[in-house]
């Protein structure tokens, strides 16, 4: 079914009605729709010139109004004034620090998320003004309606604080924000608390209910009320990697002022530079005769995404080596990103006007999630490009366009691919290629795809797929064979060579969730747990199985999340439930039938299969062995486990080559 949110006409301030079909089924927003049908759904429902006007209503805004009022610095420079011409700064006085803290020890506190901490140091740095606390209720509906605030500056993208109601949570209550360490960052003042619909932003804000978009997964467990008032930070997060290069704003400012360049290019990654992205910066920052600003994001991006440490080593590298340092600025973004496609490129085109930028590079997909669970991508290829085109006057920011271009052999340069004929030599290598012919079976990537220095940074960090970690996530009714068959692999991979732990649902409940029931919430905390540990493991290196009910799709999403889509396996043990009743030696479905055990999956209680897992079993026709077998040799496809040697792995010479995987995971 399609989502409507880009189909339908866009009615300000009509209440949101839950579709029907929410609760029943999956959506993907965009899939199925062309180029310009995607267009004019975008048009009608994002059309600049409707929303132009300021949407102000008389509601409260978010104007901070505590004991130390949100201090803004007006801009005088050569550079594009800062988004509301003047930057936030929610930074508490160093003459009235110690003060707050005493006052903030005595106070209740709430344990911020990590999403919730990236956005906290970005309010406060001014990173989203003219933003200055999280969105009140007025602030939040007019983002989600319209992608506006209250005041009429377009902001696409809601920041908000969520929790689960409780005694501290009540208006004029001021509370402790406290990091993951429990360190203090802030003092909130509570002047709004307001409820929010999980559904609706989803449609509104990531056009899909689909599960494997990570952010709607992730939404699942926020808390079911948002709290809103004024901010006194009283110190930004702690970071202790890359510190001279984590500039707010305002440093980020004196930075590009110091180049002599009025104008700014700015270019934001995800993922590692390779040569074509090199070219592309450069050319960029010459066509507006400017400076570039390298703005990777070093936050949250998507799960699976080259980690940030990695990745900057890699940038500074190719700044200090290969960009003229009079036209390069390499500053660290410690952004949350949502993965919203369309709507976050104008997110990320007010953040870096804010620090000082008045043109973004934007990408084919930009900030798109991948594929949903039928296999295609959440959002068009140009949907972003052509949203950011419609509000870039009025955002005063300058699109650069991502144009392709291609290494010519020959002439050892690059060209765009407009201006090379068809009979020109040609060559380029795609991010699945970098990925299955390169990375994963060891091979060094060529000069002239990447410079010799990042090649050997990514081939540090990613050893061949054989070497990699993995998870292998067994699912399915209590009585299927989930244990037994992850018995029999988990023999089977240590013969060829892999470590491989276990991670039984049963075995955990009497260790790590020792102590939880079997209603809903302790069990989804229960796959959480497991999820956690497995997706620690395979971040080192390590196989982990895992062999748990785990009756809720959302929840599995979440797991692969955690781990990552590339090193997470679903298998589906699907067995009727007859079968697994039959092979109950406990008695365990019996009693259930009695209405001896509550809550029990696949009587009381229900099983959501998975709609895409990467592999399905029969325990009905086939062994343990048999199906473990099965797995086994995906694993040796998929590159993961190395095919065992016989004569035909012999070449001419006697050397011995190993199989190498052709599938992607």
């Amino acid at each position: 079914m399609q989502n409507d949110i880009y189909t339908q006409t866009l009615e300000q301030h009509k209440p949101f009605t839950k579709p029907e079909s929410a609760d029943k089924s999956l959506e993907t927003g965009l899939n199925g729709t062309s180029s310009s049908e995607r267009l004019a759904a975008l048009n009608t429902l994002y059309d600049p010139t409707e929303l132009a006007r300021p949407h102000v209503n008389g509601a409260k805004t978010s104007v901070n109004n505590g004991a130390f009022p949100a201090m803004s610095h007006t801009w005088t420079s050569p550079l594009i004034s800062p988004y509301g011409e003047s930057l936030v700064d929610l930074i508490v006085p160093a003459e009235a620090q110690e003060e707050v803290k005493a006052h903030a020890s005595h106070l209740p506190s709430i344990q911020l998320s990590e999403r919730a901490v990236c956005d906290l140091e970005l309010l406060a740095s001014g990173a989203f003004s003219p933003l200055d606390r999280f969105m009140g209720q007025a602030d939040y509906q007019q983002v989600l309606d319209t992608m506006r605030l209250t005041s009429g500056h377009v902001f696409s993208i809601p920041i908000t604080l969520s929790v689960d109601p409780g005694p501290a949570i009540r208006l004029d209550q001021q509370v402790a924000l406290r990091d993951a360490k429990y360190d203090l960052l802030a003092v909130m003042t509570i002047d709004e608390i307001y409820a929010w619909d999980y559904a609706e932003v989803a449609h509104k804000v990531f056009g899909t209910l689909d599960l494997r978009h990570p952010l709607v997964s992730e939404m699942r467990g926020w808390g079911k009320l948002h709290i809103s008032g004024p901010l006194q930070v009283l110190q930004m997060p702690k970071h202790y990697d890359f510190q001279e290069m984590r500039m707010t704003p305002a440093q980020t400012r004196t930075r590009l002022e110091a180049s002599g360049y009025e104008n700014v290019v700015a270019f934001q990654t995800r993922n590692p530079l390779h040569r074509v992205h090199e070219e592309l910066t450069k050319r960029a920052a010459e066509e507006v005769d400017g400076v570039l600003l390298l703005h990777p994001v070093v936050g949250m991006t998507k799960p699976g995404d080259v980690d940030h440490y990695t990745r900057v080593r890699a940038y500074k590298a190719l700044a200090a080596r290969y960009y003229d340092p009079k036209r390069i600025v390499l500053s660290l973004l410690p952004l949350a990103m949502r993965m919203a496609g369309p709507r976050e490129v104008l997110w990320h085109a007010v953040i870096r006007r804010n620090f000082g930028a008045n043109h973004l590079i934007v990408g084919r997909d930009h900030a798109g999630p991948g594929v949903d669970s039928t296999g295609k991508p959440f959002y068009g290829p140009y949907d972003a490009q052509e949203l950011m085109q419609q509000f870039s006057e009025e955002l005063g920011i300058g699109m650069v366009p991502f144009r392709e271009l291609v290494y010519l052999p020959d002439e050892d340069r690059y060209e765009e691919v407009s201006n090379v004929s068809a009979q020109t030599r040609t060559a380029s290598i795609s991010g699945t290629q970098v990925r299955e012919e390169y990375l994963s079976k060891g091979c060094k990537l060529p000069e002239w795809f990447t410079r010799p220095e990042v090649a050997e940074i990514l081939a540090d960090a990613y050893p061949p797929r054989h070497c990699q970690g993995l998870c292998i996530w067994f699912t399915g009714l209590s009585g299927s064979g989930k244990s037994t068959t992850a018995g029999v692999l988990t023999t089977l991979l240590l013969e060829h060579g892999r470590q491989v732990t276990e991670l039984d649902g049963d075995v955990v409940r009497t260790h790590l969730s020792k102590g939880l029931g079997f209603g809903k919430e302790d069990r989804d905390t229960n796959i959480r747990r497991i999820g956690f540990v497995a997706a620690e493991i395979a971040r080192h290196g390590g196989v982990v199985i895992c062999a748990a009910v785990s009756p809720y799709r959302a929840t599995r999403d979440d797991v692969r999340n955690m781990v990552g889509t590339g090193q997470f396996v679903e298998v589906f043990v699907d067995t009727p439930l007859e079968v697994c009743e039959g092979r109950d030696i406990k008695g365990m479905y019996a009693k259930a039938r009695r209405g001896e055990i509550k809550d029990f999956t696949g009587i009381d209680d229900p099983y959501e299969p998975p709609l895409a897992p990467e592999i399905t079993l029969n325990t009905v026709t086939h062994t343990p062995e048999e199906n473990a077998h099965l797995i086994l040799q995906e694993l040796i496809q998929r590159g993961f486990v190395r095919a065992p040697l016989t004569a035909s792995t012999r070449n001419g010479s006697g050397s011995v080559a190993h199989a190498s995987a052709n599938a992607t995971p």
